[in-house]
Parts: structure tokens; sequence; C-alpha cells
């Protein structure tokens, strides 16, 4: 390894961001830059800090630029301490020849961890080699260990022993059979994505090529923002505050403020409510089974957040949506499952998710959540290593207990520009199965687990969520058999697609289910971790 080691690091593509979540970076340069120096290395940035006032790169073009001037043979780190858009890098990242290693900090204050567990997902969609490591204070004996077996070798290496393949699993016969027979309907009577808009924030692990999903049964219908906002507006004030008026009677919780600039305001949620009405339609349209919108590039500058509307397709319980001529009911009775941000790996997971917890009798709402951080329980409630599952509003109200333990606040600006309304809670407590679709060597691949939603005293949510964004809905998660360090070492996202059982032989058996089918529909399954209280799964 050559003894200068170039740094960069992937950033927003808005200036707000940047600017809000640079000191946090700076602050944890300094600390890689000490252990690399320590260990008789040099660090060199790739950019220097700015004039507005940050460090990173913040398109793809200013990416292609940097990483074409560094030394192609030397190692890189790519060092993160915020939510990055991984396309900034990604293209120059493809042809670096030298070492690569993805690095974040353990923190929850700034998404760095779902930025770089992003970053790798896409690194392995695209057949780059990297390394990968983590550290909460940079001096660590295990952090200090990876690092110098990195700076040395070029590598560095995690255990995965807590990874097996479904081929080493006995399935029982009555999984295995309806697993089977769910992969054959699929096939055989197709499903349509609905997608509006593909690639959202650089995320280039979340699209799934089309050859791949056409191999399970799975089409895309490609959908525009542009449609989706032009349809909103077409929906009436009355039908905008039915919906409205629905969620009120419901118990939502909506937390207004006077300030539209900075508060959440009732006209930001009736947008909310025509946008909500337009997907529900647009999906009927096109007989889309899931959708996902993007809510960026354009749509931001708009409209409010697309949160609150993804949270209640989520929802079973939810506004009743009628056609234009108001005759007829679309999906009554029914969620119509959204994955947030165009990740297109989650919409394929809530297909199987929801056909395979219906044949079951299983709970079918189900959402995915950034990976965002974990810490041990102060509180002392639990020895359990407890993760902090967390995305910006999107969870259905189910998974918090119903709609009267449901809350909107209002987004913050720096990431929505025009408000709107959060889907918020603490997720209940109850059995979970987790999991994972990614690609990998041009192949679908799905990474299944079990685990719990724990229910933590008042003030160490608190605690959690000041840590993290305190207006969006969390779950306080523990993977069973799966420790943190193992986790981060395998898991292929910066999202968790997680939904519930009604208790722990009902999960095991949804797993072993969605696991059969998937197998059968030719994606590579692994089953992580353990059942409940760390039973093997033979």
């Amino acid at each position: 390894m050559k003894k200068t080691i170039q740094l960069i690091a992937s950033g927003d593509s808005r200036l707000p961001a940047n600017l809000v979540c640079w000191p946090a970076q700076a602050a944890m340069e300094e600390k890689v830059i000490a252990a690399v120096s320590g260990l008789g290395y040099e660090i060199q940035r790739g950019l220097p800090v700015k004039p507005e006032g940050h460090g990173f790169i913040a398109s793809q073009k200013e990416g292609m630029e940097v990483l074409r001037s560094l030394d192609p043979e030397a190692p890189v780190i790519v060092a993160e301490a915020v939510w990055q858009y991984t396309h900034h890098v990604l293209a120059g990242l493809t042809t670096h020849r030298g070492p690569i290693l993805t690095l974040a900090n353990w923190s929850g204050q700034w998404p760095g961890l779902v930025g770089m567990l992003n970053l790798n997902g896409s690194l392995t969609k695209a057949g780059v080699n990297y390394s990968t490591l983590w550290s909460e204070s940079f001096d660590d004996e295990y952090f200090r260990t990876k690092l110098e077996e990195w700076l040395t070798t070029g590598n560095c290496n995690h255990a995965l022993d807590h990874v097996q393949p479904i081929g080493n699993i006995s399935i029982p016969e009555n999984c295995s059979e309806k697993g089977a027979e769910m992969a054959t309907t699929l096939l055989r009577d197709k499903s349509i994505m609905g997608v509006f808009d593909e690639g959202c924030m650089g995320m280039f692990n979340a699209i799934v090529p089309d050859n791949l999903l056409h191999r399970v049964g799975v089409f895309k219908e490609r959908l525009s923002q542009s449609a989706l906002f032009y349809e909103a507006q077409q929906v009436t004030g009355e039908e905008a505050r039915r919906v409205y008026d629905w969620y009120i009677k419901a118990g939502m919780n909506f937390h207004f403020g006077d300030n539209p600039e900075q508060d959440l305001t009732e006209a930001q949620v009736i947008e909310q409510c025509r946008m909500y009405i337009a997907a529900v339609r647009l999906a009927d349209d096109f007989g889309c089974e899931t959708i996902g919108i993007q809510y960026q590039l354009g749509l931001k500058d708009l409209t409010p957040a697309s949160d609150l509307v993804e949270g209640t397709l989520n929802s079973t319980s939810r506004p009743p949506v009628f056609c234009r001529e108001e005759k007829r009911e679309l999906y009554p009775n029914k969620c119509l499952p959204h994955f947030n941000e165009v990740d297109e790996c989650a919409g394929l997971d809530a297909i199987l998710i929801n056909r395979v917890h219906t044949a079951l009798g299983q709970p079918v709402e189900t959402t995915l959540h950034d990976l965002r951080w974990g810490d041990t329980d102060k509180s002392g409630t639990t020895d359990e290593y407890v993760w902090v599952f967390e995305i910006s509003g999107s969870a259905p109200a189910e998974h918090h207990g119903g709609w009267d333990k449901s809350h909107g606040y209002g987004q913050p600006r720096m990431y929505f520009p025009g408000g709107g309304s959060t889907l918020s809670g603490v997720a209940k407590p109850g059995e979970i199965v987790w999991s994972r679709i990614y690609i990998e060597n041009e192949e679908l691949y799905i990474d299944m687990g079990r685990g719990e939603a724990l229910d933590l005293p008042e003030g160490e949510t608190k605690r959690r969520l000041e840590s993290t964004t305190e207006v969006w809905p969390i779950m306080h998660g523990v993977t069973y058999g799966v420790s943190r360090d193992q986790m981060m070492a395998k898991h292929q996202a910066n999202h968790i697609q997680v939904a519930y059982a009604n208790d722990a032989d009902a999960a095991d058996k949804a797993l072993l289910t969605r696991a059969a089918m998937a197998r059968n529909l030719g994606i590579q399954v692994n089953i992580c971790g353990t059942r409940k209280n760390l039973a093997p799964w033979n």
C-alpha cells in the first residue's frame, strides 16, 4: 500500500443539507486522520473545502472530476458522516484500481451509516471490490485492527458466520409447498410495479434491472412524477377534505403551527390528501400491485412531502378512494404497498410479504426503514443491542398501534422544502421478520432474519429520537442472533424491510414460507441469525 491515502466524501445534492451537516463530517475526518497517521500513513483530501463552507462532492459531474484527478492506483477512503448520494462517486469508483474503503461514524445525528450502507449496496451491485469499516470513537481495538489490515493488505474482512444459505436449512413441508404454490401463481399471473421516476437520491442499489424482475413475474409500469402532480391538481377540494376529515375522525394527531415556512399547516396536509387520492387512482389505472414515489427531482419543489401519502398507502385501515366518477372504491379494505424513495428492491419484497402474509392470515402491513443507528438500552429494560429503525414518515399506522397513536409533524425543510406531514409514531412491541432484497453478481438475493420490536420507556425513546430525526417514525428493533458488527458487515442497503407476525411461531412460518417462495422464483436466499432466544433454525 502506498503511504498516502486519498480521502473523499460524497454528500447531498442540496446545499442546505451539506452546510448543516459539514461540522459533523469535519469532526469525523479529524479522527480518521489521527487514526491513519498513528499507523504511519498520511491522508490527502481529494477535494478541498469549498468557499461555500463544505467539502462534500455534491454532484455526479463533480464526482467524476474529483475521481479523475486522483491517483488511480492509490488507496481511497470514502468517509461518510452524513446521508450521501451514491451516484456522486459511483462512476469514478467503478474504474478506480486502488483499494477502496467505505467508512462511517457510529452516530445517529446525521445518517452516515445509512449513506455508507447505500454506497456498499451500490458497489456490490456494480461489481466493484471494496472493504467497509465503521466506528464510534475511531480508537477502539476492532476499528484499529481492521484499519491496519486494510492499510497493509488492501482488504479487511468481517465474520459472516451468522449467514446460512437456504439450502442449509430444513424448511417444513407445509411452508415449502405454500411458497412454491405462490411462486407459481406469481410467475403465471404476473404483477405490475408502478415506478414514479427511478433513481431517487442516486440510490443505484435501489434500481432492479428489468430482466431480473421479469424472471420473477414482476414488470415495471414507468410513471412520471409530473403525471402524479397533474392528477393531484385534478382532485377537488371536497375530495381532499373528506380524506382529511377521515384522518381526524380516526384520531390522527396533527401538530400544526402558524408559519407555513417553518411549521406544518392544514393547507399542506390538504395537498397531501390530493396526492394520496391521485396515487391510488393512477395505481388503479395501470393495475399496479405496488407503487413507489420518488419525491425528488422536481416534485420536492412543487408540493409537500409524500411521506404521509406513503404511510397511508401502506395502511390497511385508510381513507377510502373512489374512481374519478366516484362509482367504484379502489383497493377496498386493503393496503396498497408503497416503497419509499422508489426502492424497487423493497417494492418486490413488499409484493412477496403481502401475498405470503395474506395467505397465512398474518399482518400484511409492511414498510422499509433506514438502518439508521443502534445503541445499548440506557434504560436497562433489556440487555439486547437495540437498533433504531427509522424512516422519513412512511410507516403504516398499524405499526404504531393505530391512527390514534400516530402523529403528523412538519418535515425538516433541509430535506423537504415544501414541508408536509410525517406519519410518525413509535412502533408497537411484537415479533417481526426483517429482510432485504439486493443485487449481487447480476442476480437477485434476499437476506432474511427474525427479530422483535421492543417497547422501551418514554425517556429512552426520546433519547433515541433526539439523537436522530425526532419527527420521523421509529422502531426499537432487535435482530435475533445478529450482532451490530455482523449486520454492518453483511447488510447490502440503507433500507431494511419489516413486517409483524402474531407470535414467534407465526413469524418463523412466515419467514420460511417467503424464503421458499423466493427460492422457487430463482432468488438466492440467505437466513441470517437465529430464531427467538437464539434457537437454531435446524
